[in-house]
This record gives C-alpha cells, sequence and structure tokens, in this order.
C-alpha cells in the first residue's frame, strides 16, 4: 500500500508505462508526458477512492486504479490535443 503522495508519485511512474502499453500510438508530448499524466491519474485515483471512502487493499488494486486513472487522463489528453491541431 502506498505511503501517502511519495508512494503514488511512484506507483504512478509504473502506471505511465502501463497506460502507454494500454494506449500504444502517437503522443503529442512523447513517453515523458505520458508518464507525468500517469503520475498524475495515480494521484486522482488515490484521492478519489480516499474521499469515496473506496479502501484499495493490496498491490494489485493500487496499481489497477492508478493505471484506470492513468488511462482515462491519457485519453482525455489525446482528445484535447488533437482537437487543438
Amino acid at each position: 500500500m502506498p505511503e501517502g503522495i511519495l508512494g503514488w508519485i511512484l506507483i504512478g511512474l509504473v502506471a505511465g508505462v502501463l497506460g502507454k502499453l494500454i494506449m500504444p500510438g502517437k503522443d503529442p508530448g512523447g513517453i515523458i508526458v505520458t508518464i507525468l499524466i500517469g503520475i498524475a491519474g495515480a494521484l486522482l485515483a488515490g484521492f478519489v477512492a480516499q474521499s469515496s471512502g473506496v479502501v484499495l487493499e493490496g498491490t494489485f488494486q493500487n496499481y489497477g486504479a492508478a493505471t484506470l486513472g492513468a488511462v482515462v487522463l491519457l485519453a482525455l489528453y489525446r482528445l484535447v490535443m488533437t482537437r487543438r491541431a
């Protein structure tokens, strides 16, 4: 289980890479932006889970929530960036 924000950031690094594997393709920002989006998705997943009272027990649930957050943010990022271009 992650200990605070630093734990979610570390999980977010992995979630960003997993998000890139789940959603391959050319992103406007490259792999670095994808990893940063993964970190943001992990932080968002941790915040939403804590706010809604959901208890994420175990490593797989934490990584799953973080990866889901990363994929959602990556999809939104692609949607926004493709409409701008």
